[in-house]
Order: C-alpha cells, then sequence, then structure tokens
C-alpha cells in the first residue's frame, strides 16, 4: 500500500499544475460554466485516483506480465516465431487502446464516417503488431536502433508524398495515440523481458526502442491506406459536443460506455496471460494471484481515469481552445506553451517510463531530468500546432519533415541507449490527456479560427506532441556526451 500512496501523491502534484491553470485561465481570460468547472475539477480528482491506481497495478501486474511474455518469447530461438508471436502480442494490446478508440471516433465523425473508426482501428493496430514483431527480432538479431529508424521513416517519407494531407495528420495522430497508457507499460516491458533474456554487452540498450517501434508502424499503416482512399478535398465536419446539463449528468452518460472499454482492455491482456501461465509460465499461485490482482486494480484505475478525461477534461479544452481564439488568436501559442508544459506531467505511460529509465540506468539518467526535458520540448508542440491553425500557409509537413530529419541525424550522434529512450518517449508522451484535452483544444481553436480546416489543422497536434520528445531528449543526450568528453579530459589532465 505505500507504493500505492507513493503513487496518488505524484500523480496529485502531477495533475494539480494544469488545474490551477484552467482554473487562472478561466478567472482571466476565458470565463467558463459554473458546472463546466465543477466538472473539470470533479474529473481532476477522478484523474489523481484513477492514474495512481492505474500505475499502482501497472507496476504489480502488466509489466510483469510484459516481462514474462518477453523472456518467454526469445526462448524458442526461432526468428520466425518471435515475428509471429509479437505481432499477435502488439495487435490484441493495440485494439483495446483506449487512446487510440478516442482518437478513431473522432477521425469517423470528422470525415463523416468516410473513413469509419472500426477500420481505422484495424489498420493502424496491424502497423503496430508488425513494429513489435520487428522490434522483437531486431533485439535478438542485435542490429542498431538508428537504422531500423531511418528505414522505416525513409519508407514514410516516400509514402507521405503520394498520400492526402489529411492523411499525413490521421497518421502521425494515430502514431502518438497508439502507444498510450495500456500499450506503453506492457511493450516496455515485452522489450525489457526478450532484452534480459538475451543479455549481452547491448542489454540496457535494446531495453528501450520497442515503443518508439510501435509508433512508426501506424504511420505506414494509415499513410498507404490513404494512397488507395481519397477524402476529395473535404472540409470535415465540426465534432460538437452534445450540450452538457447539469454536474452530474455527463458522468452518468460516459460512465456505462468507458467502463465496458476500460473491460475491452484489460480482457484480452487477461486471457494472454491465464493461457501463458497455463502452458509456459506455471507461476505459483501466490505470484499468479499478485498479477490478477494488479490486473483489477489497473481496470478500476483506467476506468476511474477515462471518465474523469471524457467528461470533465473534453469539453473544457474544447471550450478553451474556442474561447482563446475568439478572446485573442495570437493568446493561443501562449497558453498552448502552458497546457504542453504541464500536460505531460500527467501522463500514465510517461511515469511508467521514466520510472523504467531511472530502475535500467540504475539511476545515472534521473527521472526528473527526462520529465522537465519532455515538458519544454512538448511545450513547443502545443505551441506549434497553434501557430500552424492560425497561419493559413503553415502545414504540418514543414514541422514534422525536418523534425524527424533532425532526430534521425542526432540518433547517429548520441549513446544509442538515449536513441531508444528518445523514441520510447513520443509514444509514451501522446497519451489519453493529449489524446482528450489538447486534441479538444486545437479543434476548438480551429473551429473558432475562420481560415482553418478543421479537418487537417484540427488534427495533427497528437503528431507535433509525439515527434519534439525525439529531438529534446537526443539533444539531451548530446549535451550529456560532451558533458562526458568534458569530464574525461579533465580527468586525463588530472592524472599527467
Amino acid at each position: 500500500m505505500n507504493i500505492l500512496l507513493k503513487k496518488l501523491k505524484e500523480v496529485s502534484l502531477s495533475v494539480l499544475p494544469i488545474t490551477v491553470l484552467v482554473i487562472i485561465l478561466h478567472f482571466t481570460v476565458v470565463p467558463l460554466e459554473t458546472d463546466m468547472l465543477i466538472r473539470f475539477i470533479i474529473g481532476a480528482i477522478a484523474v489523481i485516483l484513477g492514474l495512481g491506481i492505474f500505475l499502482f497495478g501497472a507496476h504489480i501486474g502488466i509489466v510483469q506480465i510484459g516481462s514474462l511474455m518477453g523472456e518467454t518469447i526469445a526462448r524458442t530461438n526461432k526468428l520466425y516465431l518471435v515475428g509471429i508471436l509479437g505481432f499477435i502480442l502488439g495487435f490484441l494490446i493495440n485494439v483495446a487502446e483506449p487512446d487510440l478508440q478516442i482518437l478513431a471516433r473522432q477521425v469517423s465523425l470528422a470525415t463523416g464516417g468516410v473513413v469509419s473508426g472500426l477500420l481505422f482501428l484495424i489498420v493502424v493496430s496491424v502497423g503496430v503488431g508488425l513494429s513489435v514483431g520487428i522490434g522483437l527480432i531486431r533485439i535478438i538479431r542485435g542490429r542498431p536502433l538508428n537504422k531500423i529508424f531511418s528505414i522505416y521513416y525513409l519508407i514514410i517519407f516516400f509514402l507521405a508524398l503520394k498520400a492526402s494531407e489529411e492523411f499525413l495528420a490521421f497518421s502521425v495522430d494515430a502514431s502518438g495515440a497508439t502507444t498510450g497508457s495500456m500499450t506503453t507499460p506492457f511493450i516496455l516491458a515485452l522489450g525489457y523481458g526478450v532484452s534480459q533474456l538475451k543479455g549481452g554487452k547491448t542489454m540496457e540498450e535494446d531495453s528501450f526502442g520497442m515503443v518508439g517501434q510501435a509508433s512508426a508502424g501506424p504511420i505506414i499503416a494509415i499513410l498507404a491506406m490513404g494512397i488507395i482512399k481519397k477524402l476529395n478535398n473535404m472540409q470535415g465536419h465540426v465534432d460538437a459536443f452534445t450540450p452538457n446539463v447539469g454536474i452530474l449528468a455527463p458522468y452518468m452518460r460516459v460512465f456505462p460506455q468507458l467502463l465496458k472499454e476500460s473491460v475491452y482492455t484489460i480482457v484480452p491482456l487477461l486471457i494472454l496471460f491465464l493461457i501463458f501461465d497455463k502452458y509456459r509460465f506455471k507461476l505459483h499461485k501466490k505470484n499468479r494471484n499478485l498479477i490478477l490482482k494488479g490486473l483489477f486494480y489497473s481496470f478500476v484505475g483506467l476506468a476511474l481515469f477515462l471518465i474523469g478525461v471524457n467528461a470533465g477534461f473534453m469539453e473544457i479544452g474544447r471550450a478553451l481552445g474556442e474561447g482563446i481564439a475568439a478572446f485573442h488568436p495570437w493568446a493561443l501559442p501562449v497558453i498552448g506553451f502552458l497546457l504542453g508544459m504541464v500536460i505531460v506531467l500527467a501522463e500514465p505511460a510517461v511515469y511508467v517510463l521514466t520510472e523504467q529509465v531511472e530502475e535500467v540506468t540504475a539511476g545515472h539518467i534521473k527521472r526528473k531530468v527526462i520529465l522537465v526535458t519532455l515538458s519544454i520540448g512538448i511545450a513547443f508542440a502545443v505551441s506549434m500546432s497553434m501557430f500552424r491553425i492560425m497561419i493559413p500557409g503553415l502545414k504540418l509537413w514543414h514541422f514534422l519533415l525536418p523534425g524527424f530529419a533532425l532526430a534521425a541525424f542526432l540518433s547517429y550522434r548520441v549513446p544509442p541507449i538515449l536513441v531508444g529512450i528518445a523514441y520510447d518517449s513520443g509514444g509514451g508522451a501522446s497519451g489519453p490527456m493529449t489524446a482528450t484535452f489538447i486534441l479538444a483544444f486545437a479543434q476548438g481553436a480551429a473551429n473558432a479560427i475562420p481560415t482553418a480546416n478543421l479537418l487537417i489543422d484540427g488534427f495533427g497536434v497528437i503528431a507535433m506532441v509525439a515527434m519534439t520528445p525525439l529531438v529534446a531528449i537526443q539533444m539531451l543526450g548530446f549535451l550529456f556526451k560532451i558533458k562526458a568528453k568534458k569530464e574525461a579530459i579533465v580527468h586525463d589532465a588530472d592524472q599527467r
């Protein structure tokens, strides 16, 4: 229980900044309806409780299952089996990802059903499954991560030249949304389990990078679909929220649906665990029950978190975006910067990732350093997204192309372990808070600015949030490398 209390305390300190910021904006820039503000505060409490409980459950359940499965897959010593099992696990876990389900609904609504939510979900999950299978084979074969990413993004570049602008935004948003609260902890643990069994000098480096690879697969899959399926320059449909009446009514409305989604999220992992345990793990009853308890905690926490985010955060994100754009459009980049700075602190996957970074590196890379770097990078991501919505000639690829190119260049200049952490951070940072609050904020702003196209400008912010950590963390690694060289020179001078 001490771990649970610790998680709740950490989460409280993370959610508090965004809560305070919204309240300040309410009293200074965008006066909100009283009921809406109260719903937001209730949502913040639900997010704190849900995220704390979820992280506790992930610690004793999801992470353990991923590690065990990773070790089991690695023991097969047959690459085709590793690839097939990796694909199946990646597909099943991602189909149940809450962030992706949220984005799939948004895409379906924005395109008027031309791209159905189910089709979007399946295509993205196929991309993730293929990437996870390839990622596990990479670890076993010991291939350099930077070369793998260079191949991925070269393919993406050529596909992007053929696909429409709408599908570019959808694909890179899917890349970020796919690695959320469920997929990230599991894939991190899966890669860690395989690298642990493989051993060797590159074990630490191989522990990271799987989430980054899982993020690249959906971009390729959706861009390929975009080449086949055209939208014929649609302007998009306004994703209007159902008007909320009362304080608790919206919570009652979303409760059954999100409870069902939480069940769908946990059940595939539960079934996989029970099958693997019966035929492979054969765990002691005490250990098996502890993992099952962890899955139950994850279910309760995830349900609470999603209810708080959907009923309390999403509508206020849209209202703030529209209100600030109406108040003064040029205030959007400033407010976006502040929101980006605090939103990453409340992402579940970021906590799981930074804890694993500190654990795997034996404390050499502090989680607080990673958090601060991510916070600054994502602040710029949201701010630049607001400029893109405001300025008609500014396109999403104007940011993504140089960003990914710089990330690819840096991957050959920084320590390999930082490359993996950077690409994993890109996936982890773009979780449910981004897929709901920040996406709603961007769509609210796009809806209020006459020159903006909701279908194009209302999407892409998740992509920006997923891209900037690649550059920010690798820049941090570059600074680490320079510092290490200076210390080595000083040490050599002292020895003489």
